[in-house]
């Protein structure tokens, strides 16, 4: 069986999307074993200096290491300057995963300021949702959506028709 972790910085405040990420969990269930993983955030001020976020993505990035250096695992950076994929395209990308051996995947999400330039050194993959920007707690719906839908394409499910 397939695992993968949505490994994020930082808590889904609202009820509704919390609702939301749920749904697709209960659904991955029949086709994975996922796991959320949710890391503390770095509290910054409101202007806070390229050293200071610098700082807080190094001490995320200390967090993150202990989940994407699992043996096995296939990382996915999600991150504005990564490829964009078609959801055929990451249901090959989860898929060719497992065939090359890599039980876990990962999909690590980065707080307002993204992710460290090390963990994303790290991956395997880079991956962008859009050239769009939206908002940072909707990514984590709109991600589980989509690997909700890379595995019913795996199956040859009836959702993504």
């Amino acid at each position: 069986m397939t695992y993968v972790n949505l490994i994020t910085v930082g808590k889904l405040k609202e009820a509704y999307l919390r609702d939301a990420c749920n749904e697709y969990i209960k659904r991955l269930g029949a086709f994975c074993k996922i796991s959320v993983i949710e890391l503390n955030e770095s509290k910054l001020g409101d202007n806070p200096s390229e050293a200071q976020i610098a700082s807080a993505l190094s001490a995320e990035a200390k967090a993150m290491e202990q989940y994407i250096a699992i043996k096995n695992s296939y990382n996915i950076a999600m991150c504005i300057e990564g490829k964009m994929l078609s959801s055929p395209e990451l249901s090959k990308a989860i898929e060719d995963s497992g065939i090359s051996g890599k039980s876990t995947v990962n999909f690590i999400i980065g707080s307002s300021f993204g992710i460290d330039e090390g963990i994303k050194n790290k991956s395997d993959l880079k991956l962008s949702m859009s050239k769009m920007t939206f908002p940072h707690q909707l990514a984590r719906v709109m991600l589980l959506e989509q690997v909700y839908r890379a595995f019913q394409i795996s199956s040859n499910g009836k959702y993504h028709k």
